[in-house]
């Protein structure tokens, strides 16, 4: 009988333990080949507390699921914009943006 108790004590200690997950997409348009596929879910992944991010770089965007107690959104877009990729509404970092390849910065229209 006590072992059950001290069971069901410690499993109600762990299920208020868990821990936020939130999923959302990300704008990035100038993410359209696997070199910056892989250049960002490289560097995005090693973000404490996220736990997923995958770059569907036919779209320009991308899916990230966090864990809201250790990180949150902003960082993420930071992380992505510190690899010199833009994230919605945050510009790409120049030095960063400036070290990608050719084929991964964006087309400028010439006629203007």
């Amino acid at each position: 009988m006590r072992i059950l108790i001290l069971f069901l004590l410690v499993s109600k200690v762990g299920i208020a333990q868990v821990k936020p997950l939130v999923t959302t997409t990300i704008k990035i348009p100038q993410a359209l080949c696997i070199q910056c596929k892989n250049r960002l879910e490289y560097q995005v992944k090693r973000l404490n507390g996220v736990q997923e991010f995958v770059v569907n770089y036919r779209k320009g965007e991308a899916r990230v699921k966090y864990l809201t107690d250790r990180t949150d959104i902003e960082q993420v877009k930071t992380m992505i914009s510190n690899t010199g990729y833009d994230a919605d509404d945050i510009l790409a970092n120049p030095h960063a943006y400036n070290r990608l390849p050719i084929t991964c910065k964006k087309k400028i229209n010439k006629n203007n």
